[in-house]
């Protein structure tokens, strides 16, 4: 099966803050990692299915898949018939319990 895509304007807007981020220390490192988390999301064409929910107390129970990349990056998104929805790329490295 093929899957839509569709990024939110918050989890664009996240890759460009961690993109932006990067490349005030390597322009190329932030190409890099930016053209890494688009190819993963393309991906999701594919195969959306493979990747685990996300377990959170807060969170309710098999919402989102969660993809992580680079050990650095989780994709959230969810599944709805045939369309992905990518609502959150989250930097590990920081704070992220405002999402629970």
């Amino acid at each position: 099966m093929k899957y839509t895509i569709i990024v939110s304007d918050k989890a664009s807007d996240m890759l460009q803050r961690h993109i932006a981020f990067i490349a005030n220390v390597s322009k190329k490192a932030a190409r890099d990692q930016k053209k890494e988390i688009v190819d993963a999301i393309k991906k999701l064409k594919e195969d959306a299915n493979i990747y685990p929910f996300f377990e959170n107390e807060f969170i309710p129970k098999n919402k989102y898949h969660k993809y992580v990349i680079s050990k650095r990056y989780i994709i959230l998104y969810q599944i709805k018939d045939d369309v992905v929805y990518v609502d959150y790329i989250i930097d590990t490295r920081q704070d992220y319990s405002w999402l629970l």
